[in-house]
């Protein structure tokens, strides 16, 4: 004889949430068909914004140094938020904490000397390079 024991998990209260929830977005996807604007004039649309009307294409082409420079300004910007957590706590962390912010700042210069040497933050054509004599 199998009976269910108090470790067997109980599954019905999910069921009832997750019934509810379907129930509750079909109500409100129902209602606001039901409920929403239905008139379609020439320039409902057409893109507004800040009271100047749109001219030409929103897709511009970004060289990709603009891409580059903000995942290094997001990379050293985290960095900055460990060195900001080392400052407040330097007191409690000592000559070993001391030690570990030193290695970890040596190696955020290691990598922005590779960074420069390997011309990632050069945004110079190859042209204007060879006209500076570079």
């Amino acid at each position: 004889m199998s009976t269910l024991t108090d470790s067997s998990p109980v599954l019905w209260p999910l069921g009832v949430y997750i019934a509810a929830v379907v129930v509750l977005v079909a109500f409100m996807l129902i209602l606001s068909a039901l409920l929403g604007e239905r008139h379609k004039e020439m320039t409902t649309d057409e893109p507004y914004e800040c009271g100047v009307v749109s001219t030409g294409s929103a897709r511009l082409r970004f060289h990709a140094g603009f891409y580059l420079m903000a995942m290094f300004f997001v990379i050293f910007d985290l960095e900055a938020a460990f060195i900001y957590a080392y400052a407040v706590a330097f007191r409690e962390l000592g000559w070993t904490g001391y030690a570990e912010i030193v290695v970890f700042v040596g190696i955020l210069a290691a990598a922005l000397f590779y960074l420069w040497r390997l011309g990632a933050l050069d945004w110079r054509t190859p042209r204007q390079r060879r006209e500076a004599g570079n």
